[in-house]
């Protein structure tokens, strides 16, 4: 077909196609069962850290994050991904704290930079799925929300303290250090 050839419409086309994809789910069920979602992203993260017991300050050294991507078309990419996902999800765990009338800008309101964000080790896991575009996966929530709760697990680790509210800011881990001590 010579294209050229062919009459344009109102808004320059020769040709317009329009299409929906709806993929398959199930809906929940009176038990709460059921397949509400039609792909599902699976990770899990580790963190290495330090604490400074007089200080209450984390020094963040490794993350480890296993991340099932699907299909990674271009894994340098999806690395990147997942560190920008972790990098939020250090700003969750230890800096990013909304107080009305004091951090309302950048100069106090923390988020991490570059030099927050540890040596980062990424595990692509790759099993394509049947619904992404060529096998792949979305990686969007499913790296951010393991970052805090692996953050705050290691401290509780290395302190034997559970902080409970994030950010862990230094304070936080020294009241809970200071409440474990009382206890005793």
């Amino acid at each position: 077909i010579d294209l050229a050839a062919l009459d344009a419409n109102a808004d320059g086309f020769v040709f317009r196609a329009e299409e929906t994809y709806d993929p398959p789910t199930l809906p929940l069920d009176a038990k709460g069962q059921g397949k509400p979602y039609a792909v599902y992203g699976y990770g899990a993260q580790i963190a290495e850290l330090e604490v400074d017991l007089k200080l209450g300050t984390v020094r963040l050294i490794k993350i480890t994050a296993a991340h099932d991507v699907g299909k990674a078309i271009n894994p340098l990419l999806v690395e990147g991904q997942i560190e920008g996902g972790i990098a939020q999800g250090i700003g969750m765990a230890l800096m990013e704290e909304y107080i009305p009338g004091r951090t309302e800008n950048l100069h106090d309101y923390l988020i991490p930079t570059i030099g927050d964000v540890p040596p980062i080790e990424t595990i692509l896991i790759e099993v394509p799925d049947p619904e992404g575009p060529f096998g792949a996966k979305g990686l969007g929530e499913h790296v951010l929300i393991p970052t805090a709760p692996a953050i705050l697990n290691a401290i509780r680790h290395a302190t034997g303290v559970l902080v409970t509210k994030v950010p862990a800011t230094p304070s936080r881990i020294l009241a809970a250090i200071r409440e474990k001590e009382a206890r005793r």
